[in-house]
């Protein structure tokens, strides 16, 4: 990490403050280069795919990136102190989410994502996927795959995989800046060319490639497909066109917020901040059942608490534990307030 700050007082046994993530980083070939480009992660790889921006999942660890824990992982930091991820039933003993950044300069394949049902008892014993999209950007007339137009079977599907056609079955919605879009396990999807993405989801990396448009991989063959398990997991029924949630903002001095998506897993907000004419700052604090993850979208500013403060710049993920220290923002930015 580069250009950032972090001053500690005397007592750095205190352990409920936020901190600072690295993340880990993919190089998927449908990848670009926008997130070193737009968030500055300076990360040595191309394509750049995606950011396990909060992770503790084995595939792709998160790193604490300051602090007294600065250098250890995510996971092992919750391992010895499982409060931070709170009290509630969804988050007690295990991060329950996955939080990254998602660069599509091409079309990613056509998949789906078991339900938990599913992969308990078929993936041993793992959770299944139901996601969020938030869209950062969208390249005019990009679009991304949403379910099917009509009603299908097993069998349709099967056949049209194998002969090139099933692209005619899928609904294509077009995408704009700004938009949502919930994606349900089960749900047949797939993120457009043209789109970049935050994204929430299930700690899970069971992903089932349905479709990957006869695509050569790095190694100079075809993708691997995963047809009987996609087909096992995927629903068939004709989905109707995603709306766009009601979104209401609500405003504070120094602070609007607007409720983006609430289901199970994880409940996500859009906040603003802006305290470049106010002179109180936006106070901010989690509560004992459960940890939050602050995303910044947009903009920098500052967070103070106690006698510290941390820089944050865009593209910045803070994870602040469960029953946090009161926290003040100062700043001009954008962030996605996630918590499990």
């Amino acid at each position: 990490m580069t250009n950032r700050s972090f001053h500690l007082n005397k007592d750095r046994t205190k352990q409920n403050r936020p901190f600072l993530l690295k993340p880990a980083a993919k190089d998927y070939i449908w990848g670009g280069s926008r997130l070193n480009d737009d968030f500055s992660k300076n990360i040595d790889i191309f394509p750049l795919a995606e950011t396990w921006e909060c992770s503790t999942h084995p595939d792709g660890l998160s790193i604490v990136a300051d602090g007294i824990y600065k250098g250890q992982s995510l996971a092992d930091v919750l391992k010895k102190h499982p409060e931070y991820l709170g009290t509630h039933p969804e988050t007690y003993g295990e991060l329950p989410i996955i939080i990254k950044f998602i660069d599509a300069k091409k079309d990613l394949s056509v998949q789906v994502h078991p339900t938990d049902e599913y992969a308990a008892k078929y993936e041993n014993g793992q959770s299944g996927k139901t996601e969020m999209w938030y869209v950062l950007d969208a390249l005019k007339d990009a679009q991304l795959v949403y379910g099917f137009k009509t009603n299908v079977n097993r069998n349709i599907v099967r056949k049209a995989i194998e002969d090139g056609t099933v692209e005619k079955y899928l609904q294509k919605v077009p995408v704009k800046k700004n938009d949502v879009f919930y994606i349900s396990a089960g749900t047949v999807h797939a993120i457009g060319a043209g789109i970049l993405v935050a994204e929430i989801q299930e700690n899970s990396n069971l992903t089932y490639r349905m479709y990957d448009y006869n695509r050569i991989g790095t190694n100079g063959t075809k993708r691997p497909l995963h047809v009987d398990k996609a087909l096992e997991a995927a629903d068939f029924s004709a989905s109707t066109g995603p709306r766009q949630p009601l979104r209401v903002l609500k405003y504070r001095k120094g602070c609007a917020s607007e409720l983006l998506c609430r289901c199970r897993h994880f409940e996500v907000c859009r906040m603003i901040i802006n305290t470049e004419n106010c002179r109180e700052l936006v106070s901010y604090q989690s509560d004992s059942s459960s940890f939050r993850v602050l995303l910044c979208t947009d903009g920098c500013g500052l967070v103070k608490f106690e006698n510290e403060i941390l820089e944050f710049f865009k593209g910045d993920c803070i994870f602040v534990p469960a029953g946090s220290v009161r926290l003040k923002i100062h700043g001009q930015a954008h962030f996605l307030d996630v918590r499990g």
